[in-house]
Parts: structure tokens; sequence; C-alpha cells
């Protein structure tokens, strides 16, 4: 039961960045690494503030807003300035380690002795779940919404066929900023409820969650693309569940804890082989 609740609870928390990957990687095919950055940032500011006794329903809003900011540098970096979009996103990871340690002061606190937003209905770690559920509902409400908005249906166009927006007369390139910013609030989001959830700060826990997060957006989408009534981010969703609860197998089933990072990479790797395989058996189908 206890292996049950932590997949779940852990499952929703990184659900929230694989949202914000979605955006990155499935819509706009960039490869962006600042999330591992922007996982930290949202961590390390919901810590200090909490340590001040700030709301930590605003911690995560403000978190929000910072990690909007990081991603827009990485676009601007990568629109403005013309550098790759991998380097755009490993030069803003890169900055962000300093910050984050500038920001919180030392490589880890405590978070044991703040109210979180755990704190609100402590019942327990079924209301825990219960409020992740809640938040992470909503997120992905509000992002089918905007999807359904002219916003949203450019950016997605953006990802698809660039010239599409070029001829509708807008700016490609501050429609990619745009989207970049909103994918790294998610993840900034994420960051902040791993910290209030597990009840510390640790400048590395954002390490490999650009990894995760993909893995994640995979899995589901990979299980239930031909399942008509499933939406992509409900897909995602799942698919985060999904990675979690693979690695908490992996562990039960003998694997020590150092060994998460070599079961992520199996774990990626058979699922992105799996997709290469039905690509493949797609494109000889149509030329058959």
């Amino acid at each position: 039961m206890e292996i049950i609740i932590s997949v779940l609870e852990q499952g929703l928390i990184y659900a929230i960045a694989a949202l914000g990957i979605y955006i990155t990687y499935k819509i706009l095919d960039f490869p962006d690494l600042t999330a591992d950055g922007s996982f930290t940032l949202g961590a390390a500011i919901t810590s200090v503030l909490l340590l001040k006794n700030i709301n930590p329903l605003l911690c995560i809003i403000i978190s929000a807003i910072c990690g909007f900011f990081a991603g827009a540098i990485t676009g601007v970096i990568h629109v403005k300035f013309k550098v790759r979009d991998l380097l755009a996103g490993i030069i803003t990871m890169m900055a962000l380690y300093s910050i984050n340690l500038r920001i919180v002061g030392k490589a880890n606190i405590t978070l044991m002795q703040v109210n979180s937003i755990f704190d609100i209905f402590n019942i327990g770690s079924i209301s825990n779940i219960a409020m992740l559920l809640i938040i992470t509902i909503i997120i992905k409400v509000i992002f089918d919404l905007y999807f359904k908005t002219k916003s949203g249906y450019l950016l997605k166009a953006v990802g698809n066929n660039p010239n599409v927006v070029i001829s509708l007369g807008r700016n490609d390139g501050n429609i990619k900023i745009l989207g970049l910013a909103i994918g790294n609030s998610l993840v900034a989001i994420s960051g902040s409820l791993l910290c209030q959830q597990q009840g510390f700060f640790e400048i590395t826990m954002g390490n490999g969650v650009m990894v995760m997060a993909l893995a994640s957006v995979i899995i589901g989408i990979s299980i239930f693309k031909n399942i008509k009534y499933v939406s992509n981010t409900s897909s995602v969703i799942i698919g985060s569940i999904i990675y979690k609860a693979c690695v908490s197998i992996a562990l039960y089933i003998g694997f020590e804890a150092s060994d998460v990072k070599l079961i992520t990479a199996i774990l990626f790797l058979i699922v992105l082989i799996s997709s290469s395989n039905k690509i493949f058996e797609k494109r000889e189908r149509r030329k058959t």
C-alpha cells in the first residue's frame, strides 16, 4: 500500500513536469534542457518562501512565474541570438544551477518545521494524493482550454509548420519563446510541489527531470495513441504514473536506489525502440 501511495504521489507531481516537456518536445520539437534547472528553481523559490512563512499556494504561483521567465530566457537565447536549441537550454540550465544556490544559500535545507500545501488537509497520505490529483486536473483543464484558443493553435502550428504562422503575419519566434516559457513554468510548479511533499530542498533534485518527463510523455502517448477518448494530456499524466510504477517495481524486486538512473535509461531505451518500430511498421504499410 505504501508503494502504491508513493507511486501515485510521485507520478502526479512529475506528471505536471511531463506536461511542460510535452509542450517543448512534442509540440515545439525543442530539446529543452532548461527543465532540469527550472525544476530546481521552483523548489528553491518555494523553500525560501516557506521558511519566511509565505502561503504555500502563493509559493507555487511565484515558482511558476520564475519558471516562466527561465523558459523565456532560453527562448530569447535561441530565437534572438540564433543559438542552437540544445545549446540554449544547456546555457540556461548551467546558469540556473548557480542562481539556485544563490537563492537558497546552501546545497540543501530541511522544510520539516514549516507548513506545506499538504498540511491544509492533514488527514494522511490519501489526502496528499487527493490534493495532488486536484492540482493536476486543474492544470490539465487549463492546459486543454489554452490549446483551444488562438494562441494555442498558433503554438501548435509553430511546431508543425512555422511557414503557416509566418503567412498569418505572426512572429513564429515570439510564439516559440512563449511555448518554452509556459513549459518551464509547469516544470517549476512540479519542483515546488516535490520539495513540499518531501520536506526538503536539494540542489541536485532537478537532475534528470527532463529525461524522466520525456520518458513519461513517450510512454503515455505510445500506449494511448490509438484510443480516441484519451487526450494527449491525459496520456502524459497516466504515462508519468506508469513510469514511476516501473521504477518502484524495479526497486522492489532488488535493484538499489543508486540504480534509478540505470532503470530510467533502460525504460527510456525500450520505449524509444518500441516507438521507432511502430513508426517503421506504419511506413512499410504505406509503401505496400
